[in-house]
Formats: C-alpha cells, sequence, structure tokens
C-alpha cells in the first residue's frame, strides 16, 4: 500500500492524543496526577492540539474534502463514519473536563466524571480506527488479530511516554504513574516484533486462479495496462526486502528500546537528569512511531495486484 504522510500523521498524532487525553482522565479521576492547574493545562492541551491536528490532516487525504461532512452519515456500516462521530462527540466531555480542571480548579463531582467519559470517548475512537484497518480483508496484514489491539496499545504506549514527561516538567517526580511509560513500551515492543512475525509468515489467502474462479494453474500473461494505473500506484506500493529491514532496526531503536531505557532510567531517578531522560524519550519515539506507522502501510499487501500478475 502507497504510505501517504496525511494517513500516517494522522494516524501517529490522534493515536498519542487519544492515549493521553485516556490516561489523564482515568488518573485524574483516580487523584494519580497533579491536581494544578499548570499540568490540566499542558496534558489536555497536548493532547487536543494532537487529535486536532491529526483529525485536519486526514482531511488532506479526501480527494474531495467538502465532502467530509458526508462522512458522519453512515455511521451504521461504516467504521470511517463512526470514527468521524466518536471523534467529534469526544470533544464535548473533554471541554466540561478542561474547563472545570483548568478554569475552575474543580476537582470533583462533574469534572472526575467528564475525565472518565473523555477517557472512554478516546477509547472507543481508537477502536473504531483500529476497525477501519482490520475489517478490511483484502489487505491480509492488516486483516488479523494484531491490527486492532496494537493501535489501541500503541496510542497508550505513546500516550503515556509524553505523560510522563509532562509530570517530571510539573514537578512530580514521584508520582506512581512513572512506571507506566516503560511497563507500556515493553508491551508495545513485544507486540510489534510478534505482529512482524506474523505478517512474515503469512500467505496470500487467494491466488490467481481462486481470484478467477478458474481451476488449475492460473497466471498472467500481459499487464492489463501498458501504463501504471491509480490502483498500481496505491494499492501495489512496495518497499525493497533490505529497506524494511534498516526501517525496522529504526523502529525498534527508535520508538522502544531507546525510549525504555530513558523512561526507565527516569522513574529510577530524580532531578534535572530524570526530566531531560523523559523529555528526550518523547522526543526519539516519535520518529521512530511515525516509520513503525510508514511500515504498516508499505509491508501491506492487497489482493487486487492478483490482477496484474503480483
Amino acid at each position: 500500500m502507497h504510505p501517504a504522510f496525511s494517513v500516517i500523521f494522522f494516524t501517529t498524532a490522534t493515536g498519542a492524543g487519544y492515549g493521553l487525553l485516556a490516561l489523564t482522565g482515568v488518573f485524574f479521576a483516580l487523584g494519580t496526577v497533579p491536581q494544578g492547574r499548570l499540568f490540566g493545562f499542558l496534558a489536555l492541551g497536548l493532547a487536543l492540539v494532537l487529535i486536532t491536528g491529526g483529525l485536519l490532516s486526514s482531511a488532506l487525504h479526501l480527494g474531495r474534502p467538502e465532502r467530509a461532512p458526508r462522512a458522519f452519515t453512515q455511521w451504521r456500516t461504516s467504521w470511517l463514519s463512526r470514527e468521524a462521530v466518536a471523534s467529534v462527540a469526544t470533544y464535548v466531555p473533554a471541554a466540561v473536563f478542561g474547563i472545570g480542571w483548568v478554569v475552575f480548579a474543580s476537582r470533583h463531582g462533574i469534572v472526575a466524571s467528564a475525565g472518565l467519559l473523555s477517557a472512554l470517548g478516546a477509547l472507543i475512537t481508537l477502536l473504531t480506527t483500529g476497525m477501519i484497518y482490520a475489517s478490511l480483508k483484502p489487505i491480509p496484514e492488516w486483516s488479523s488479530p494484531y491490527t486492532l489491539p496494537g493501535y489501541i496499545l500503541f496510542a497508550l504506549m505513546t500516550g503515556a511516554v509524553i505523560l510522563n514527561a509532562l509530570l517530571l516538567l510539573t514537578g512530580a517526580e514521584a508520582n506512581p504513574v512513572r512506571f507506566l511509560a516503560p511497563l507500556l513500551i515493553l508491551a508495545g515492543w513485544a507486540f510489534k516484533t510478534a505482529s512482524w512475525r506474523h505478517n512474515d509468515a503469512l500467505k496470500m489467502p487467494a491466488d490467481a486462479a481462486s481470484a478467477t474462479g478458474l481451476s488449475g494453474s492460473v497466471r498472467s500473461v500481459e499487464w492489463p495496462h501498458t501504463q501504471a494505473n491509480y490502483l498500481m500506484k496505491e494499492m501495489g506500493y512496495r518497499v525493497a526486502r533490505k529497506h524494511a529491514a534498516k526501517l525496522r532496526l529504526f523502529v525498534h531503536l527508535a520508538a522502544f528500546a531507546l525510549p525504555f531505557a530513558l523512561t526507565l532510567l527516569a522513574a529510577l531517578s530524580g532531578g534535572a537528569f530524570a526530566l531531560v531522560a523523559a523529555c528526550l524519550a518523547a522526543l526519539i519515539q516519535a520518529p521512530g512511531i511515525l516509520t513503525e506507522r510508514w511500515l504498516f502501510f508499505a509491508e501491506a499487501r492487497h489482493t487486487v495486484m492478483l490482477y496484474y500478475g503480483r
């Protein structure tokens, strides 16, 4: 599949934003994050900036952006439409949560409930986004048991890394949440390794014979087009194996290994060293996750390419 940057940025930015929003809402209700206005402004502000920026970037991938409002009308049958509805609906409790916490400095009652509703809305939106890809049966790498839980796990992982940096930035060094980031990174690392192992051993669910309904050995004598067309560009994009191996190594290092080491050091230490380590973890992980998303698209194979003899 052709990896469009707008979609890569969308899935990465909104994933981190919804992960940060979900964790902040839950931990606020539990009283395990700072209750001050500064932390609330930074955490919720950054979460909403990432979410809004990601959603706006997704509109750039539309051929006719003016028709974007129609995405809200097909929620009964379309996961894309359900995602649109859930993403907009989540702004309502998030606004109540942010105004109550940052403006009125309220810590209980309706504000805590709004925080939990924001977390629920964030998780539902992540689920609908993950299902957009997991429901596409013509792409075996996406139509697998790893796609949906992986998308939610990586969102919570990146959100936890950002949350960890914000906690230290506001002076909450002894916060019990500081150990969550390295644990989620370790879980995400193991999950991604298993996902790649599964995809590498995966065979296409169809071949030229089953796709055409013919029996025996079927092969394409000539391409149906003399020049590359839209399908071949979008669905037939392939990354060289040697390049994919290098990019996977970069993902192992930037998205998992280095952030894990840095967040663990930040959790076990204190002072300026912990703050620098936590901020570096967030900065280093960003290009790592962007590369992981790029590979998610670039390594996916679409069965329509059987029509072109691939």
